[in-house]
């Protein structure tokens, strides 16, 4: 476990006096059978009371010390799993955030969440049980094959056969558990998958009522969990009755032998006792280990997931000392990029994008589905870095610039509506923490959100569910431009984001925003011509590459793939206006 690495300097002091307590603690119990024989072999042998309540007291002093030291020791314990527990967790998110998209596509999002929560516990646990259980039950067995062995060499014999099967034991429990738990581990990641799948288009199932195939295909996924769990847990079930069926072969034999040298008058009855008694606390703390090492077991399993998060190096390097060029605001410059999604083969997704946007300039882009628009512009903001060319922001290539300045002069409107559980003032202020009410007010006129946040009975603080659940589309489009637009960046990336909006919304919008963008660049993402055509430039994208730059009647002069588009709307939406 290389991550906690970090956390042994913080936590050690108190860990160690936990283990302090608990050394204390086992001390009270290996006491107690021994003070027990004597009680047996003097005081009731010999019929000497005073002896019995004498020595009876010193068993409760010992059991009240014992208690505390126990009290002491699970405070601790659980004071630092708890903290150890969250600060892994937060150190987890952290680190998450901090990686690149690269990075974060090569994990499940579902298994993420697990190795956030269930990954985090289970780790959790077994620190809490390193501290409860696992130091105190080898002392109690060490301590315990010490006391007996002191009491009688003879017997001891039984437990120089029966302590060698028990480990044996109990390494074959570990070799055979960690592989299964990791396959568990992974069916819990498929289980949450679906359930996070499932909620996130529970109205898609229901409108198309797939309830029956969504309950059946979870079912298999669950039934798949419960068997490697049952597959698991039963070979691991195997190996606790092993061990008490040794340890009680032992006590059987100790039995057997002691019996025969009473008889022989070799030994006393309080020593058999004692002796059966420290057989006993072996036998509970091999338990204990055997327990504790199927935590561990699971454990192990979660930390080297919890690791491969940890382990992740950032794909994207920077300059710290780079920053844009304040003389350049607002200049966007694309030279000969490749781009590719890792993991994918065949042709790239972009190819050879060259193009300028000037300060100030509306630049539109069109293309049909999947000719990689919004990969495109998924590069400014440096979502991802390019297999080859450069991408460049104020006339600084944006592999030298840290992506957190780079983002503060950059505003993005998703084609994939984003809105967080919270308040409408809550998620426009994303955009801009500490933007006034005013500057939220203009930024919600000037996407048209005002008028219908302001009916609310709430206003601005009306509660949005879950994703802007109730909210429509095109409401939850509107948030997320006002979201934009308070932020008042150098670069404003629209990305398809009036699909859901009405075209006398999306013209109110437009004429909005020539004027709040005659000072900045604004890329505009459209599937319809009539959102683009008034744009200062206009790029035609096809199958990744750049068909056509120009104005809208340029194009329609030169540019096929353009003339198609238009041609395509032509009288949907256009009538004959589009060819004048």
């Amino acid at each position: 476990m290389p991550f906690l690495k970090k956390y042994v300097p913080k936590y050690w002091k108190m860990f160690c006096l936990a283990v302090l307590c608990l050394t204390f603690e086992a001390l009270c119990d290996l006491a107690m059978p021994t003070i027990l024989s004597k009680i047996i072999d003097v005081g009731v042998a010999h019929s000497r009371m005073d002896y019995v309540l004498r020595m009876g007291g010193l068993m409760l002093l010992i059991t009240a010390f014992g208690a505390v030291a126990a009290c002491g020791r699970n405070i601790l314990a659980s004071r630092v799993s708890q903290k150890f527990g969250a600060e892994l967790r937060s150190d987890m998110f952290r680190k998450i955030q901090s990686l690149s998209f690269d990075n974060i596509d090569r994990f499940e999002r579902a298994s993420l969440v697990t190795r956030l929560t269930n990954d985090v516990t289970q780790v959790q646990n077994f620190m809490n049980g390193l501290m409860r259980i696992f130091v105190k039950s080898p002392l109690i067995c060490i301590g315990s094959l010490i006391m007996a062995t002191r009491l009688n060499s003879q017997l001891a014999i039984v437990l120089a056969v029966v302590v060698p099967i028990v480990a044996l034991l109990i390494a074959l429990n570990m070799k055979i558990g960690f592989p299964l738990f990791i396959k568990v581990q992974k069916a819990l990641d498929q289980v949450n998958s679906l359930s996070r799948e499932y909620l996130s288009g529970v109205r898609v199932v229901k409108a198309f009522n797939r309830f029956d195939y969504e309950v059946d295909k979870f079912e298999q996924s669950n039934q798949e969990y419960r068997a490697r769990s049952v597959r698991a847990m039963r070979r691991m079930s195997i190996f606790n009755p092993a061990i008490m069926l040794t340890v009680n072969f032992g006590i059987i034999t100790v039995l057997w032998l002691g019996g025969v040298r009473v008889d022989g008058g070799q030994m006393q009855v309080g020593t058999i006792i004692a002796f059966i008694n420290y057989m006993t606390q072996i036998l509970f703390s091999l338990m204990m280990i055997s327990n504790v090492f199927n935590m561990f077991v699971r454990a192990k399993a979660s930390a080297g997931r919890i690791d491969e998060v940890f382990a992740q190096e950032n794909t994207m390097n920077w300059n710290a000392d780079t920053r844009p060029n304040p003389e350049m605001k607002g200049r966007i410059d694309f030279e000969n990029v490749y781009f590719t999604y890792e993991g994918t083969s065949g042709e790239p997704v972009l190819k050879n994008i060259s193009f300028t946007c000037h300060a100030g300039e509306t630049v539109g882009i069109i293309g049909s589905t999947g000719s990689g628009k919004s990969s495109l512009v998924g590069l400014i903001p440096r979502f991802y870095d390019t297999l080859a060319g450069t991408v460049k922001v104020n006339g600084v290539d944006v592999k030298e610039i840290d992506p957190q300045l780079l983002r503060e002069k950059i505003a993005l409107v998703p084609q994939q509506t984003v809105l967080f559980t919270g308040t409408v003032l809550d998620n426009i202020k994303i955009g801009k923490e500490d933007a006034t009410m005013a500057e939220i007010e203009q930024a919600a006129k000037m996407s048209e959100a005002h008028g219908f946040v302001s009916s609310f009975a709430d206003g601005y603080n009306t509660i949005l569910g879950q994703g802007g659940v109730n909210f429509s589309g095109g409401q939850k489009q509107r948030v997320s431009i006002a979201r934009a637009l308070v932020r008042k960046p150098e670069i404003l990336i629209l990305d398809d984001c009036t699909s859901a909006v009405d075209v006398a919304t999306e013209s109110r919008i437009k004429e909005a925003l020539k004027t709040y963008a005659a000072d900045l660049t604004c890329l505009l993402i459209a599937q319809r011509i009539t959102s683009v055509m008034d744009a200062d430039k206009i790029i035609v994208l096809d199958n990744g590459e750049i068909v056509g730059v120009g104005k809208h009647e340029t194009l329609m002069r030169t540019c096929r793939v353009y003339q198609e588009i238009c041609q395509s709307q032509v009288g949907k939406e256009m009538q004959s206006d589009v060819s004048a």
